[in-house]
């Protein structure tokens, strides 16, 4: 115990705050030299092992508490049982032969008890508050049952709707995912991490993941290195700036290397590019899959490639617990890199201050389901819902005869979203939930039983049963199972017979208030001629229902923006706003459309441009857009400069009016266009954002700013600057439209 109480000293010297220096007259970094003088190579190992129980166990077993008696253990996942958390952690502290304490892990997305919109919901909102008050509900509640550590925030950009996972991504846009990994990093981790309430975060997945070919999950990805850092590092370096405390490895290989043994990733980019200090933990089993990717011939070898490529602890797969110390007898691993990933993992356990509390506070409440905290994830299911579609049916008012129909009205598991070990559908308030408490003329008509019923049998009654009606509400979409990990979709249209019944139901002429409840955008094209209006609320979460009945009923407006572009079919797929310019990029004017096309025309009669026959060259919605229940314009765009030099900024005022008869909010973004670069730049890429509240009526001048910093990219030759020559800039709505400037950007 004698290193054990010589830390109650140092903490109060050394680890006040969230980030430590690692010089070598720092007393945190003394204490950890000092600890690894008294390890044995034996329990070194164990600090690497990241221990997989089922979170449903009804007992203990020996063999685990002996493993972490013994020291072979440095950190637990998905110990879900209070006495058994206590039980380990004491067996850790009190019997293990360095007395070093265990972090307890767990999968927490978006919320633990009380659920949050999924990932991609939340980015919708395009509010860094909403990001990090979801982010920290989730480590209150979790930190008060023991865990100390999520596997999130998901910084993954994703371009292609089909994979399951980019439920739980921020989008496709660097920027807007790099200011919400900050925000959500900054809610996990609190003002410090040796706060009890608050949770290491961990960025994952390092990197590419988002981008598996054909959007199957766990797919090979080949990015070229000017793309990896100008689109898929950027989140992670903003996370890291945040000071989040671990990274995960991806699934994937990139460019022929998975990531769990890429060398050059983990040491040249993460730790001597972004000065990474904290500690690296592979996905679930990642290290020996690297043998079935064809990188590794057995166990043995992906041990000894993942950990010359710098990955400090592995989950659940037993690589390092079976071959490192062998490995290291023969010289193919240094006794030197092993201590080097048991720093790593030692330093934040610091910071967590496991060292000086190892255990939970018993007498702590746990603040499940708080009152502030389902009131901050109704918020977020406003902030997250996006209008795509009103033809002045929203918001409706009280005496409204409504329709309530569709197999989302009353699915308090499915509105929750993928990734919720921890949530209880019985806390969710679904619509019918909300309606039923509210005061409205509805009545409940369930048709389907679930997303997938392809059954009819009920048509006819539904269609007799809306005669009464004035509107139909219809909340489509797909079941929580059918996105997240491993579920990816190769159509991604409503599924079951909900098309069917929706033409149906428009055959009575009855308005359509088409609310979606999904994992990902759902192409819509076949039935959006049907429906009047279109609100897209993603997996809303615990108080989902409620905050759309406030929605529908014009108590509250939605306040969502898309963070991916809404494809018009699943071909389309991958899609995104920020793409480059062919050298025969399509335009209005020399697009041709399958059906224009005269029968027997000559071959070479269609234009030749870079598009789709049958569905064109736009999305279906573009990213960043969404309407509200008023109108705004935009006006008067002013720039403080025709040219700027490479030290200066650019500063730009636009004047934005509320023209429609009630009070709304808007999301007003900066979009810039790199004209001619070294290497081909983007058509448009967001820079920037801002919310403004406008009154019926009223006008308010916005100002950005741009510095030459932002201009920068990095080239071919792996060199980040700006250069010089013409940009555009927008600031409008969304990614399609906006006011345009130009400017020149001039070496002086």
């Amino acid at each position: 115990m004698k290193y054990y109480l010589a830390f109650i000293v140092l903490v109060f010297i050394g680890c006040s705050e969230t980030k430590v220096s690692k010089t070598e007259d720092n007393p945190t970094e003394q204490f950890i030299d000092s600890l690894l003088t008294t390890m044995s190579i034996d329990t070194k190992i164990g600090q690497t092992n990241l221990r997989g129980t089922s979170s449903r166990a009804k007992t203990l077993s020996e063999e685990l508490k002996e493993d972490v008696r013994q020291g072979n253990v440095g950190a637990l996942l998905n110990v879900m049982n209070v006495e058994f958390v206590d039980e380990l952690q004491r067996i850790a502290v009190e019997e293990s032969p360095n007395k070093i304490p265990l972090i307890f892990g767990r999968d927490i997305i978006h919320g633990f008890k009380t659920i949050f919109p999924i990932p991609l919901g939340l980015a919708a909102s395009w509010d860094t508050a909403t990001a990090k008050a979801s982010s920290r509900v989730a480590a209150i509640e979790s930190s008060s049952v023991g865990i100390r550590w999520t596997f999130a925030p998901m910084l993954d950009i994703a371009r292609d709707s089909r994979w399951g996972r980019i439920a739980e991504s921020p989008g496709e846009d660097p920027y807007l995912a790099s200011v919400l990994g900050k925000a959500y990093v900054q809610g996990f981790q609190g003002d410090s991490l040796n706060d009890p309430t608050s949770i290491a975060a961990c960025a994952k997945h390092y990197i590419g993941y988002g981008a598996a070919i054909g959007g199957r999950d766990y797919n090979t990805t080949i990015i070229s290195e000017p793309i990896l850092r100008n689109v898929y590092l950027p989140p992670f370096e903003a996370a890291l700036d945040a000071g989040a405390a671990t990274v995960m490895t991806a699934f994937n290989e990139i460019n022929g290397i998975p990531a769990t043994g890429n060398e050059y990733l983990l040491k040249d980019v993460l730790r001597d590019e972004l000065k990474f200090d904290g500690f690296v933990v592979s996905d679930w089993d990642s290290v020996v899959e690297m043998i079935t990717h064809g990188f590794a011939k057995d166990e043995k070898q992906a041990a000894e490639l993942a950990a010359n490529a710098g990955m400090d602890m592995e989950m659940t797969s037993k690589a390092y617990e079976h071959h490192l110390k062998e490995l290291i007898k023969e010289g193919k691993i240094t006794e030197h890199e092993l201590d080097e990933f048991v720093k790593n993992i030692l330093r934040i356990k610091l910071r967590l201050g496991l060292f000086k509390t190892p255990y939970r506070d018993k007498n702590r409440d746990t603040n499940f389901y708080a009152k502030e905290h389902l009131a901050e994830a109704k918020e977020a299911a406003i902030k997250s819902a996006v209008l795509l579609k009103n033809k002045n049916i929203l918001p409706l008012s009280t005496s409204t005869k409504v329709a309530l129909i569709g197999p989302l009205a009353d699915a308090p598991l499915d509105q929750l979203g993928t990734w919720i070990f921890d949530g209880e559908k019985e806390h969710t308030i679904t619509p019918l939930d909300a309606f039923k408490t509210a005061d409205i003329n509805f009545k409940y008509i369930p048709a389907l039983t679930h997303s997938r019923d392809k059954s009819k049998k009920q048509f006819k009654k539904v269609i007799n049963d809306v005669k009464g009606a004035d509107v139909i509400v219809f909340v489509a979409g797909e079941e929580a199972i059918l996105s997240g990990e491993a579920h990816s979709r190769a159509n991604i249209d409503l599924p079951g017979a909900q098309e069917d019944l929706i033409k149906e139901l428009a055959k009575t002429g009855k308005p359509i208030v088409l609310v979606i409840m999904a994992g990902r955008p759902i192409t819509i094209t076949n039935i959006i001629d049907d429906v009047d209006t279109v609100l897209m609320s993603w997996h809303p979460g615990t108080m989902g229902g409620e905050a759309l009945q406030e929605i529908i009923f014009g108590i509250r407006e939605p306040e969502g923006r898309l963070p991916v572009s809404w494809p018009k079919a699943a071909g389309q797929l991958p899609y995104f706003y920020n793409h480059k310019n062919t050298g025969r990029p399509a335009s209005k004017e020399n697009y041709t459309a399958m059906d224009d096309i005269p029968v027997g025309a000559w071959q070479s009669s269609l234009g030749n441009k870079s598009h789709y026959l049958d569905v064109g060259y736009t999305p279906h919605f573009p990213f960043g857009f969404g309407l509200g229940y008023t109108d705004f314009t935009y006006d008067n765009l002013q720039i403080s400069k025709d040219t700027i030099g490479f030290n200066e900024d650019l500063v730009m005022k636009v004047s934005i009016k509320n023209t429609g008869k009630r009070a709304g909010k808007e999301i007003v973004q900066l979009y810039l266009q790199d004209i001619v670069g070294s290497i081909t730049r983007p058509i448009r890429e967001l820079k920037g954002f801002q919310h403004v509240s406008l009154k019926a009526g009223e006008t308010k001048e916005l100002t950005f700013k741009i510095s030459s910093e932002q201009l920068e990219f990095t080239n071919h030759k792996i060199i980040r600057a700006a250069e010089e020559g013409d940009f555009n800039i927008w600031i409008g709505p969304n990614a399609a439209s906006g006011l345009k400037k130009s400017f020149y950007l001039k070496k002086k």
